[in-house]
């Protein structure tokens, strides 16, 4: 095939995976086991050498990046409504996109890997917990959006935003945050994931969308 998705399952190439199954063309999903190493292998990292997902290789190109990989698939596919076409809208959803990947996501990487940010783990542990609580009040931005989604936060059909917020919503579980607290997030991803050609994707991830658990 001329297109393959490079992906770990739950990682932020959840989104770039359900814009290709949405937009119903064909592609080879190729998943990369990030908890045995996979991205730190020889043969990836002459692909991508910061080790990371997603990737997407069009006939030979190899792009990473996930707003880049949106970009890109938005252009060679315009019929999938994966970004509004034109005018403020558009503008508005690269806007809200740009935001989600560059601090939404971040202040979940502090989260889930505090470790990547100092090696003591006292800072660690308050790494960690000041992250959580900054995540919380983020998602509350995305809450905010979802409670006025027409039904979509794009306008009328699903785009890359309803996927980037059902994977930040589904990592507040890791943060200690039950997404069933932001009803209407959580209303809106239930409603992408129920999609046909998502919940293929979820399937082929087997992703569990609320992976909140209380503390005992």
């Amino acid at each position: 095939m001329s297109l393959q998705l490079f992906f770990a399952p739950g990682a932020c190439s959840f989104v770039p995976h359900a814009m290709l199954e949405l937009a119903g063309v064909p592609f080879e999903p190729m998943m990369v086991k990030l908890h045995k190493g996979e991205q730190r292998s020889p043969e990836y990292l002459a692909m991508n050498p910061r080790g990371q997902v997603p990737v997407l290789v069009d006939d030979g190109e190899v792009i990473t990046q996930i707003v880049a990989i949106l970009l890109h698939l938005d252009a060679k596919f315009p019929q999938a409504g994966i970004l509004p076409a034109s005018g403020v809208a558009r503008t508005r959803a690269l806007s809200t996109l740009a935001w989600m990947n560059n601090t939404v996501h971040p202040t979940f990487t502090h989260v889930f890997m505090p470790q990547k940010f100092t090696d003591d783990e006292g800072a660690q542990k308050i790494i960690r917990a000041f992250a959580a609580n900054s995540y919380k009040g983020l998602l509350g931005e995305i809450e905010a959006m979802a409670a006025k989604a027409s039904p979509w936060l794009c306008g009328e059909a699903p785009c890359a935003l309803d996927a980037y917020a059902l994977t930040l919503l589904r990592w507040g579980g890791y943060a200690g945050i039950d997404p069933t607290t932001l009803p209407a997030t959580w209303t809106l991803v239930q409603r992408f994931a129920a999609l046909p050609a998502v919940a293929r994707v979820i399937e082929r991830e087997r992703l569990q969308l609320n992976v909140y658990q209380p503390a005992t």
